[in-house]
């Protein structure tokens, strides 16, 4: 298949063209630049984002992207450092609204809901959009009380019997229970680095949300803590849809059923993680699979 070309920027429609058939053509051309190669849509999407532009003051981070989050699945947002991934990552539970400079404007929805709505709460949609940051952040509490704070906030649980399987099973699902299990009382700022990104992911799990959010999850960790994260994210895929920006495309490829490339605030292409890694079809993604920048 030919390659988009990739010159994404729209030129101006001048004033010297003689007809309003050539003006639209040049107007169409400029569009059809900046268009995303590939399969952004899906048949069953939990979010849907259409035409999202992310402005910080006057300056453009994020142009017009186009994407759905599938049931059940992980994709992977790669690109060079500076490209967007996570702000991009950021606006899909309103994380953004904490920075007063920035704007986004299209729509983003979750399960129909437009999640900008200005009747929305955010405090119950980061409930239901979980997020895992870069660099382990448990707070400065015991390691129970790290996972039953989101139930406790939220009034999930109705007594202590409740809040404990909760913990418990939180805790399962994260692969960390039986690490710490006799020692729940203890700061959860006491644990390794990555039982710390696991005790994260339990308690982003905690609540029972329908997506989660990775920011370069496992960039702070060692190769063995790396390993069981990404053990962990194939078996949170069954329940949930997950979202995971990384700069390791051993990683992406290694974790993810679709896979997005983000180039300078445009998402070039997007498309199963086999095929993107194997056979991409924009020329900006092939340079940057195979190390030619980036």
């Amino acid at each position: 298949m030919q390659a988009v070309p990739t010159n994404r920027e729209a030129q101006p429609v001048s004033s010297y063209f003689t007809t309003e058939r050539e003006e639209e053509q040049v107007a169409d051309d400029a569009r059809e630049s900046r268009a995303t190669v590939g399969e952004p849509y899906v048949d069953s999407p939990r979010m849907t984002c259409r035409d999202v532009s992310v402005y910080y003051d006057n300056k453009l981070a994020i142009n017009e992207v186009s994407i759905d989050v599938g049931c059940n699945e992980v994709l992977a947002m790669i690109g060079p450092s500076g490209c967007g991934k996570s702000t991009f990552l950021r606006c899909l539970n309103r994380m953004n609204d904490t920075v007063p400079s920035c704007r986004v404007e299209g729509s983003i929805e979750l399960d129909g809901l437009n999640i900008y709505d200005k009747s929305v709460d955010v405090v119950p949609l980061r409930a239901r959009v979980g997020m895992v940051f870069q660099k382990p952040n448990p707070f400065p509490k015991s390691i129970f009380d790290n996972v039953a704070y989101g139930p406790r906030i939220h009034g999930l649980t109705d007594n202590k019997a409740d809040l404990d399987e909760v913990v418990e099973d939180s805790l399962k699902r994260a692969g960390l229970w039986a690490e710490v299990k006799d020692r729940l009382s203890q700061p959860g700022t006491g644990l390794s680095g990555g039982q710390q990104q696991r005790l994260c992911i339990a308690r982003a799990i905690a609540v029972g949300p329908e997506v989660i959010l990775m920011d370069e999850p496992c960039s702070a960790l060692d190769p063995i803590a790396t390993a069981k994260v990404e053990e962990l994210i194939a078996e949170l895929r069954q329940q949930f849809s997950i979202v995971i920006v990384t700069h390791a495309m051993q990683q992406a490829s290694r974790v993810s059923q679709r896979t997005a490339y983000f180039h300078l605030g445009d998402l070039i292409e997007v498309g199963s993680t086999e095929r993107i890694f194997t056979n991409p079809r924009h020329k900006l993604t092939e340079d940057y699979i195979t190390g030619r920048f980036g």
